[in-house]
């Protein structure tokens, strides 16, 4: 503590991945708190394929806290971001062994700015707000000297960005508190545990998504008789078998167990009323497709899974990907003018956009936007700290270096 309070400007930047759920969370019995009606299992993506950067940084020179969304300013105060980090604070001042503020070294009551950049389109149902919110709270840890249990925070700025403070497989255990104190996340295997393992990303489409997951959780929760039974007689079975597949790198139960889930949970989204539609005609093309691939083939080797949104998330097994993708390219020829993604929205915290990423895209039609066939690498770690001062999003002013 006692650096940042000699130095002007104190900085740190940090990345976090986006994780993917094989084991689905939809649904929450507390909105504030983000507590869950059932625990989930998730795997963390390479941060190669999809990451989130944050800088933050704090300074007795600013005199408001401020927010910058891939190079544009968002709202501070949105009430998830302000809860992130008044836990972050607290922890900070417990700590430091002080209850009042005046007592801590001075760097606490200092403002600070953060800027977020994703690499990916903020809300088209890749886990933004899970990247997001993982990063915020990794890099405010290292900016006020926390360590120990993180994931409790960051799920009170996302729930599901508590499963990206671990790489490789993940649960996030449901608990039973009211508080929440014991829903938290820890990893079940690591990103090393599965060599052969490979996640590809499909990417149908990079615009905003019609139903936000936080409306229609509620709406389902509200509605759903579906997703009652799912979460108290389906879930929890699943989840230690899912947990068995993995430890056994059993591909074949792992990938038959993450596609029956992810369709129940789009059924669930069908179950809701009205009913919610996140997948399109390009998802269900997709699933034909991985279905006839493995009928073909006899067994299962290629799983699909689909969050809130219409993006595919595949796994595979490294021996399996080449051929896969050529499957997929005949599928989708590409368009005469493949080559440009579809503009993107901008919006506030969690719902603003930047370009799609690299990679060729391929689509039947120019307005399904691009479906980007990313690299498959294996699953990846959880947050790391950025050690190149020249990565900060932030300069020496505490100003974004360059708009995106």
């Amino acid at each position: 503590g006692a650096m940042a309070e000699e130095r002007a400007l104190a900085m740190v930047t940090c990345t976090a991945p986006v994780n993917i759920a094989v084991i689905k969370y939809w649904g929450k019995r507390d909105n504030d708190l983000i507590l869950p009606i059932n625990s989930s299992l998730s795997v963390t993506l390479h941060q190669d394929q999809l990451k989130t950067t944050t800088t933050a940084a704090a300074s007795r020179d600013f005199t408001e806290d401020r927010l910058w969304l891939n190079g544009e300013e968002a709202d501070v105060g949105h009430p998830r971001l302000q809860a992130c980090l008044r836990e972050v604070r607290r922890l900070a001042r417990k700590r430091r062994g002080g209850s009042a503020e005046d007592a801590a070294p001075l760097s606490l009551s200092y403002k600070i700015h953060i800027a977020t950049e994703n690499n990916f389109p903020t809300a088209a149902g890749l886990a933004s707000s899970a990247a997001g919110y993982a990063c915020l709270v990794s890099a405010l840890a290292r900016l006020y000297g926390v360590e120990g249990e993180l994931s409790e925070v960051a799920r009170r700025g996302s729930g599901s960005a508590c499963r990206s403070m671990f790489g490789g497989f993940v649960q996030w255990q449901r608990g039973e508190r009211p508080d929440g104190r014991d829903s938290l996340a820890h990893q079940v295997a690591p990103e090393t545990h599965w060599p052969e393992l490979r996640v590809l990303v499909l990417v149908v489409s990079g615009e905003k998504k019609q139903v936000g997951s936080t409306a229609g959780m509620q709406t389902s929760v509200a509605t759903s008789p579906l997703l009652k039974h799912r979460a108290e007689a389906v879930v929890p079975e699943r989840l230690a078998l899912m947990i068995r597949h993995i430890r056994e790198r059993d591909f074949e139960g792992f990938g038959q167990l993450a596609m029956q889930d992810s369709n129940q949970f789009h059924a669930t989204c069908l179950d809701t009323f009205p009913p919610i539609f996140y997948l399109n005609d390009l998802s269900r093309h997709i699933i034909a497709l991985a279905h006839r691939f493995n009928a073909h083939h006899g067994r299962t080797k290629v799983a699909y899974t689909f969050d809130a949104g219409p993006n595919a998330v595949i796994f595979t097994l490294a021996d399996t990907v080449a051929e896969f993708v050529e499957v997929v390219r005949r599928s989708f020829p590409p368009a005469a003018n493949g080559d440009q993604a579809a503009p993107q929205p901008r919006g506030g915290w969690g719902g603003g956009g930047v370009p799609a990423g690299s990679g060729a895209p391929w689509c039947q039609d120019p307005t399904t936007a691009a479906l980007n066939l990313s690299p498959a690498p294996q699953p990846g770690p959880g947050p790391q700290l950025v050690d190149d001062p020249s990565q900060h999003l932030l300069g020496e002013d505490g100003l974004p270096r360059r708009c995106a």
